[in-house]
């Protein structure tokens, strides 16, 4: 299990495919709750053409918990990984969710470093999150052991330490998936690590918000959500293809926010028709 010192922390990565192709970096979802197994595994059936790096973000998974938590640090992390891996060359950079929520962070605050970006399942601003409490009510029914005041503390600083997370973490799951399997749902959380410092650091301000950077973004962008998003509702993946210039959206039919699992192949293959597309 390779790690790598950067910006004071202790990263933990995976890495596959040809050192000399072009990088991809996969930044995972989750506020101290995801780490990089899931869009690695996701998308390492690219690396018969590219390079695929993906890392726990800081604080998340098996990385170090190290201070600060916050949204610019996070893109300042990728900016060291691209330039300790890439040097001066151009990145294509995938994120789901809050991953997504990073690369549009990194796509403003880094845009030199950039040549393609896919973001799947993610929101321009934290405007998703009440959003997903209308959805969250109207699907209560599929997550019978979840709560409304379950979800507002996932929205908020106040989890009270990583045993909590976790079990907020199982109840929840049930949204994520149109065809939810409870024994997988089981082993992700008994596996997963979960950081509440983390999350809770994370969720401190409701202050992300590049709505109006958007337009700034001039790199050709692929923008994936499943039609029943619950967290990150269609709505907000569509605002996004709407407003940077060299946008596209794919929008898949019965998937959740897990539609990069639910439709791998659909997605997969929508990315590789995508970046040859779109290579300089």
């Amino acid at each position: 299990m390779p790690t790598v010192e950067l910006n004071g922390a202790t990263f933990v990565y995976d890495d596959v495919g040809d050192r000399n192709a072009e990088v991809m970096f996969a930044l995972h979802g989750g506020r101290g709750i995801g780490d990089r197994k899931g869009e690695f595994n996701a998308y390492k059936a690219l690396a018969d053409r590219y390079r695929l790096i993906a890392y726990d973000q800081r604080g998340c998974g098996e990385t170090s918990l190290t201070p600060p938590y916050n949204f610019d640090q996070f893109a300042d992390d990728l900016e060291a990984f691209r330039r300790h891996f890439c040097g001066d060359r151009k990145i294509i950079l995938q994120g789901g969710s809050f991953g997504g929520m990073i690369a549009l962070t990194y796509a403003v605050r880094h845009p030199h470093g950039l040549s393609r970006l896919i973001l799947r399942g993610t929101a321009p601003s934290h405007h998703n999150e009440d959003d997903a409490f209308v959805t969250f009510k109207e699907r209560l029914h599929k997550a019978p052991s979840a709560s409304v005041a379950m979800l507002e503390k996932l929205f908020s600083d106040t989890v009270k330490d990583d045993m909590e997370l976790r079990l907020i973490w199982l109840a929840l799951q049930p949204l994520y998936y149109e065809e939810f399997d409870p024994d997988a749902a089981l082993e992700r959380t008994r596996t997963m690590h979960l950081h509440a410092e983390t999350h809770n650091a994370l969720f401190a301000e409701r202050v992300y918000d590049v709505r109006d950077r958007l337009k700034n973004i001039d790199v050709p962008t692929l923008v994936i959500c499943g039609a029943k998003d619950w967290i990150c509702p269609p709505n907000h993946s569509r605002y996004i293809a709407e407003h940077i210039p060299k946008a596209e959206l794919l929008e898949v039919a019965n998937a959740n926010h897990a539609v990069h699992v639910e439709a791998n192949a659909t997605v997969v293959s929508a990315i590789r028709e995508f970046l040859a597309r779109t290579a300089s």
